[in-house]
């Protein structure tokens, strides 16, 4: 069986950060193990609070899942802090961790900040570097790549400037566009691919983010090539949303027991 490390931040609500990417993992019959960064008190309305872990006990976790249970891909989640993804990338660098899927997650679906200000350029200098593939949706691709991104050809601009950054793909999410429909941009150093879908008229829109990129990443531990993985991925984040049980009085969780499929 291939194993997936998330390493991220625990979602009290249950919809988000490690609960979701464990559920994921499950539906793509990877293995999951955990390295929790930081503890939140959130449900579907927002984020009441949060504290991260200690350094040390980041970096232990992150140790002791590599020493016995090896992963075959790896993505990371809330980091909180910047002490925390600079311990996050040496480890990263240090063990040699393989298909590392960076989600850059700065701010909640509720619009609560889960990313201290001062580290979101820590994240471009230290992480992208090391990452197959990072996911950012539009604002977060605006403050790493530094420039706006309100339009799909933007999203293509913003994704080809975080490969120049050292990415080896991003895939920049485009559900907050302001358009009917959605439209998320896949790029690498050789090409560009745009998936088209339509928009949904839902409030079930807590940890879409968290379930896009553990998708991803059980598809890469699985050996499927990039632009597959990220394909299921999609279809399988679409179909969840859809089939959402609609909990809570806010943006709802997705439905984490849809059947995660392999698209030709």
């Amino acid at each position: 069986m291939q194993i997936a490390l998330t390493i991220a931040g625990s979602d009290s609500g249950g919809g988000a950060g490690i609960q979701a990417d464990l559920k994921t993992f499950h539906q793509f019959g990877v293995f999951g193990t955990s390295v929790v960064t930081a503890v939140t008190a959130q449900n579907t309305v927002g984020v009441r609070g949060w504290e991260a872990l200690g350094v040390p006990l980041v970096i232990r976790q992150i140790e002791a899942v590599a020493e016995d249970l090896p992963p075959h891909a790896v993505k990371t989640g809330m980091l909180g802090t910047a002490e925390l993804v600079d311990a996050v990338a040496d480890t990263l660098e240090r063990l040699a961790l393989p298909l590392y899927v960076l989600d850059p997650v700065m701010v909640a679906t509720s619009g609560d900040r889960l990313l201290r200000s001062d580290a979101e350029q820590r994240i471009a200098r230290r992480l992208l570097p090391l990452a197959t593939l990072v996911t950012p949706n539009l604002d977060e691709a605006r403050i790493l790549a530094g420039h706006d991104v309100r339009t799909v050809d933007d999203m293509e601009r913003a994704g080809r400037t975080l490969v120049k950054m050292g990415a080896q793909a991003a895939l920049v999410k485009g559900g907050h566009l302001d358009a009917a429909d959605v439209v998320d941009v896949l790029v690498t150093a050789a090409a560009a691919r745009r998936f088209p879908h339509r928009k949904l008229d839902t409030r079930s829109t807590h940890g879409t983010g968290c379930t896009l990129s553990a998708a991803v990443t059980a598809g890469l531990a699985l050996g499927r090539p990039l632009e597959l993985a990220v394909d299921d991925a999609l279809d399988f984040v679409h179909r969840a949303i859809v089939a959402a049980p609609g909990l809570g009085h806010g943006h709802g969780p997705l439905n984490h027991f849809v059947a995660a499929t392999r698209r030709a």
